[in-house]
């Protein structure tokens, strides 16, 4: 394997490690600010898996850059789907006066 490859996996190990640290210790206050948050940057991650498909370098370079595309568009419509539904809860039930 080569170095490129080893630093490139203990990168992602280690933002994947960092990150589930981080999102496991928010209040659930701060949900909604923080899908917000990761809806902007995974639509960063869109882009930049569009960049990479559209390159056609190799074909494992195409599969994984269509994979996080369906993985981060997945996750920014359950974002917003979340985000909607805890907006919801907000709101008042009783009815408004005229």
């Amino acid at each position: 394997m080569s170095s490129a490859l080893i630093n490139g996996l203990f990168v992602f190990m280690l933002a994947a490690f960092i990150g589930f640290e981080v999102i496991r210790r928010v209040s659930p206050l701060l949900h909604t600010p923080l899908m917000s948050l990761t809806n902007a940057l995974d639509a960063i991650a869109v882009v930049g898996a569009i960049v990479l498909v559209g390159r056609h370098e190799s074909r494992l370079s195409f599969v994984l850059g269509m994979l996080a595309i369906i993985a981060a568009t997945s996750n920014i419509v359950g974002g917003f789907l979340i985000t909607d539904r805890m907006l919801k809860m907000f709101h008042s039930s009783r009815p408004t006066k005229p």
